[in-house]
């Protein structure tokens, strides 16, 4: 099977008999999920709860330290910077030495500067430590990436990473429902505030995961212990299927990925998806502040609810498109649909149960965008071009980080309201959407993308 047809818009008459195959494989790949999945997606929950629950501290933080939203927003951008620089590196130096060592070394160094956000009293030590955290974290993500092609064909990854994309909603209903708890109950405990509270406890489990994994994780198939040879040679067999099917869009080497017109389409693409979905996880509390809720754990529970229902709605949406072998029309589906929804929560209706159900209803949509996006760029790379190519498409995607915080910051301090930022939010998502549909398109009589 080609699958660079599975990944982006379905299957071509002569990949049927490999579809067959890889059902007849579907107890090893059910194997491999639980042994692999479950604790990457904890590591995941984990990382992004990290990075995303200084949406939470802001609620008692600026107030306590001085800080001004557009200094909350710089610092909320701070962390892309040096997330973005450190991307590409961390991947190929996964290729290199394994995911493994890898894996660890981030964990390990994220959960201390996570940590050490505690001890933030000035702007210049918040910004300092927002770098740090991103230059620590980056190469997690598109690691997790490049680590699910060592283990699973493309006909299953838009499934498989959409159990992490609903981490990333989890780790929202997770930071509403202790965050918020945390601030309240524990501001005042040995003489520290609530969000100081909240950054110790939630950054320790990286660092205890960081010392599981060097004893958990294995490096690729050939080194797991609890795979019979049998399984490693069918493994090897569906993968190796899997690249022969794309041979004709292989790039081998990061040189290569960089002279790939279609690396830096994926990139855009990314760019307007993510500056819309970390608008949802960084400014959400103070959406729902604005829906008239001013309690702090009020707020916090209330972010529980689109993160919940988009959690859901991500594994569904993506299951939906891994069994119809389709991502284009998913991808415009989800990114048009959640710019209608960022529109309309600009009307700001008066009744509470309505706003959250249109917030609930972006959430979903665009959440769920991102595991169909992800099943498509690896199958244009191969090689160091997979390693170097897909963290490239993160890294310059991800600079969304870097610009959408600071200019939300800015829109709202100018303005005093949001409505502007979500405007040229739903402007991005549109355009997501038709550069998907217009720039990766199906061959004349087949599936196959071209």
């Amino acid at each position: 099977m080609s699958s660079t047809s599975v990944a982006a818009n379905g299957l071509d008459q002569s990949g049927s008999s490999t579809l067959v195959a890889e059902e007849d494989n579907a107890g090893l790949y059910s194997k491999i999920a639980w042994r692999i999945i479950p604790f990457l997606f904890l590591c995941y929950v984990v990382s992004f709860l990290d990075r995303i629950n200084i949406g939470f501290a802001q609620l008692q933080m600026k107030h306590d330290l001085g800080f001004s939203d557009a200094m909350y927003g710089l610092g909320a951008a701070v962390f892309y910077i040096g997330y973005v620089v450190c991307e590409v590196p961390s991947n190929l130096l996964l290729a290199k030495f394994g995911a493994r060592k890898t894996f660890v070394r981030i964990m390990l160094l994220w959960g201390i500067a996570s940590v050490g956000m505690m001890l933030v009293s000035t702007p210049y030590q918040f910004y300092a430590l927002r770098f740090m955290l991103g230059v620590f974290e980056a190469g997690f993500f598109p690691g997790i990436v490049l680590y699910l092609t060592y283990w699973f064909p493309a006909t299953r990854r838009a499934a498989v990473m959409s159990v992490f994309f609903a981490g990333v909603a989890i780790a929202g209903v997770l930071g509403g429902l202790i965050s918020g708890w945390i601030m309240r109950d524990m501001a005042g405990v040995a003489g520290m505030y609530g969000w100081q509270w909240m950054f110790a406890i939630e950054g320790a489990p990286a660092i205890i995961l960081g010392f599981i994994a060097h004893f958990y994780l294995d490096d690729n198939p050939s080194k797991a212990a609890w795979l019979s040879e049998s399984e490693k040679t069918e493994l090897g067999a569906a993968l190796e299927r899997d690249g022969a099917g794309s041979k004709t869009h292989s790039n081998h080497s990061f040189g290569d990925a960089l002279r790939n017109p279609k690396v830096y389409l994926f990139a855009f693409i990314y760019f307007a998806l993510t500056c819309a979905s970390l608008t949802l996880n960084f400014w959400m509390p103070l959406m729902i502040r604005d829906f008239g809720v001013k309690d702090v754990v009020e707020i916090s529970l209330y972010t529980a609810i689109p993160n919940a229902i988009g959690a859901i709605g991500v594994i569904l949406i993506a299951r939906h498109s891994d069994r119809r072998a389709e991502r284009r029309k998913h991808f415009a589906f989800c990114t048009i649909g959640g710019a209608i929804a960022m529109s309309l929560l600009t009307l700001h209706l008066p009744s509470l149960p309505l706003m959250l159900g249109i917030l609930s209803l972006a959430a979903v949509l665009i959440f769920a965008a991102l595991p169909i996006f992800w099943a498509v760029p690896p199958s244009y790379l191969s090689g160091n071009a997979a390693a170097g190519g897909i963290a490239l498409i993160s890294s310059v995607g991800i600079t969304s980080g870097i610009v959408s915080p600071w200019v939300i910051g800015q829109i709202k301090v100018q303005t005093g309201s949001m409505d502007g930022a979500l405007y040229l939010l739903t402007g991005l998502l549109v355009l997501s959407g038709l550069a998907l549909l217009a720039g990766v398109k199906n061959k004349s009589g087949s599936g196959e993308l071209s």
